[in-house]
């Protein structure tokens, strides 16, 4: 686990955004193997940045999982185009479920690895908590394995027909 990456509180937007940057990088950087990025809509996700889209081009390599959680990706394919080409590319890493049903207030807006946790606990605000905590990290990834397994597969990476 990085000592790099923060611990603790975070409140505001741009916090928020920054220790998203900062956890895909250390993810390519340290060879995570697997990630939950979940949020209802990752509406005001940076995954429009060029350096975001580096970091996850960095971190694709065979034996790696990313699984992508939220209600909707319409706001994924109008706002995060780079994201979305990547998805393209590396489709065969990513697993992304949609839950469909599920109120967006009450959604997870979280990255979860084995060793290191992002979670916003109030989206509106963008404040939250994160660290190395490893209770906090096991309650997190039950949290975001019940969503998992209550939702269907969504934003295929191209879409079929004519």
């Amino acid at each position: 686990m990085s000592e790099t990456l923060p611990s603790g509180q975070f409140s505001g937007r741009e916090a928020f955004a920054q220790r998203v940057r900062d956890a895909l990088a250390a993810a390519a950087r340290e060879g995570w193997r697997e990630l939950i990025l979940s949020d209802a809509t990752f509406e005001d996700w940076p995954l429009h940045e060029r350096a975001v889209v580096e970091s996850l081009h960095s971190w694709a390599k065979t034996g790696r999982r990313l699984t992508l959680l939220a209600t909707t990706y319409d706001e994924v394919i109008r706002k995060h185009a780079r994201f979305v080409a990547w998805r393209k590319m590396w489709g065969h890493l990513l697993d992304c479920r949609v839950c469909s049903a599920a109120a967006p207030m009450d959604f997870p807006s979280a990255i979860w690895s084995p060793d290191w946790f992002l979670q916003r606990l109030d989206p509106l605000r963008s404040t939250g908590v994160c660290g190395a905590e490893r209770e906090r990290c096991v309650q997190l990834r039950e949290q975001l394995g019940e969503r998992i397994r209550n939702s269907s597969p969504g934003f295929p990476a191209s879409v079929a027909g004519l």
